[in-house]
């Protein structure tokens, strides 16, 4: 049985493997039941040069991926075994580089976490997002390519899921490290 205090949330993410990086993009909507809390909002957040997500920790030497990815996935899995009133339930794309190259996971609100080794779409426009993925991905594409995908699949939300919206942010990790390669907010226009 659903409980109805609580209260949904919605967004579109995704993650694209390309042969000279990894692409992540997302919405700029974020909502509160039926409420648009925020129409700037930044889903992407860089971790440190080599590693993007929302947050994580670092210690006294740079992390590589993998063991950055399995600190998140405890606090996500910690978090949901905890009594509380309002449940902690998260989902995130982790990408990042390190020595053995470029990787991209899924880490689930239960804390378990894939690795993905050609896309992957989060939230409530990623039915859209993957029928675009679906349809569009070609193995072993570059990241200008992975560029335009990523904008079709949160485009494809924007027009559909109406917890998607406002604008769309793009971040690729290459061998330079993060860049931001698109932050363009959208104006609703309800005449």
């Amino acid at each position: 049985m659903e409980n109805e205090n609580i209260m949904k949330t919605g967004t579109t993410t995704v993650g694209i493997m390309c042969k000279d990086g990894v692409v992540l993009a997302a919405d700029k909507r974020a909502t509160a039941g039926n409420l648009i809390s925020d129409k700037k909002a930044q889903k992407i957040y860089k971790i440190n040069d080599c590693m993007a997500l929302t947050t994580a920790g670092r210690t006294e030497r740079e992390a590589n991926v993998k063991e950055s990815v399995n600190l998140l996935a405890g606090l996500v899995y910690s978090n949901i075994r905890k009594m509380s009133m309002i449940p902690g339930i998260s989902h995130f794309l982790f990408a990042g580089k390190d020595y053995k190259g470029f990787h991209l996971y899924d880490i689930y609100a239960d804390g378990s976490l894939t690795k993905n080794d050609s896309y992957v779409s989060s939230g409530s426009g990623s039915v859209m997002a993957y029928g675009v993925l679906e349809t569009l991905y070609k193995e072993g594409m570059n990241v200008d390519d992975g560029v335009k995908l990523a904008v079709k699949c949160i485009n494809a939300a924007l027009q559909r899921d109406s917890a998607t919206g406002n604008g769309i942010d793009v971040v690729t990790i290459t061998k330079e490290g993060i860049k931001t390669v698109l932050e363009k907010e959208i104006k609703i226009n309800l005449q």
